[in-house]
């Protein structure tokens, strides 16, 4: 069976093939920021209905194939996050989840055809340490342009390790996408050997 991953994610995709997958990431265009503006509920709803958004704009575009649509929020103290726009903002996230507790909300959508959806949604939560003005400078100079794409500004599987004090949660839900309850459904559709 083709698999599509709705999304260009670089982790996303090397997690994927890494458990032996062959799923080619494509955009799916969706306007995030109109869905996030026009959106009332709680964010775990709004992650799950990013995916969903996701997962049906390719699958439109791609009968047969089934199409894994995943987001990811982090909240901190009541706050949502989006990804950093440039480098001082990425410093300025840093600065807000610094000494504090906050939750990664991720959410995945799997679609094919008109066949029902299959959801899930997994939270972590991560303990920032506290963070010296001189260690956000170092670590953003050592990360670049690439830390824009994560949500967090921090990549826990590189550097981003040294910014936590204490985590509590799956892994893959950290790197943002649940792959252990992915694969579950997978071997359940009968893509992957049981």
């Amino acid at each position: 069976m083709r698999l599509i991953l709705a999304s260009t994610s670089p982790a996303r995709r090397h997690m994927l093939a890494a458990a032996g997958l062959n799923a080619p990431g494509v955009a799916s265009n969706v306007d995030e920021a109109a869905l996030k503006a026009a959106f009332t509920g709680p964010p775990a709803a709004l992650a799950l209905a990013l995916a969903q958004a996701k997962a049906a704009a390719v699958a439109r575009h791609h009968p047969g194939a089934l199409v894994i649509g995943a987001d990811q929020l982090l909240v901190c103290e009541g706050k949502v996050f989006d990804k950093p726009a440039d480098l001082p903002e990425a410093a300025a996230h840093l600065r807000a989840l610094s000494g504090r507790r906050h939750e990664l909300i991720t959410a995945l959508c799997v679609l094919q055809d008109g066949a029902p959806p299959w959801t899930h949604i997994a939270t972590a939560h991560l303990s920032v340490r506290p963070l010296s003005e001189a260690f956000i400078a170092r670590y953003l100079a050592a990360e670049g342009s690439p830390i824009l794409g994560c949500v967090g500004a921090y990549r826990l599987e590189g550097l981003g390790a040294q910014l936590f004090e204490h985590i509590e949660g799956d892994y893959f839900t950290i790197l943002g996408l649940p792959l252990l309850a992915l694969l579950g459904v997978l071997r359940g559709r009968g893509v992957l050997a049981g």
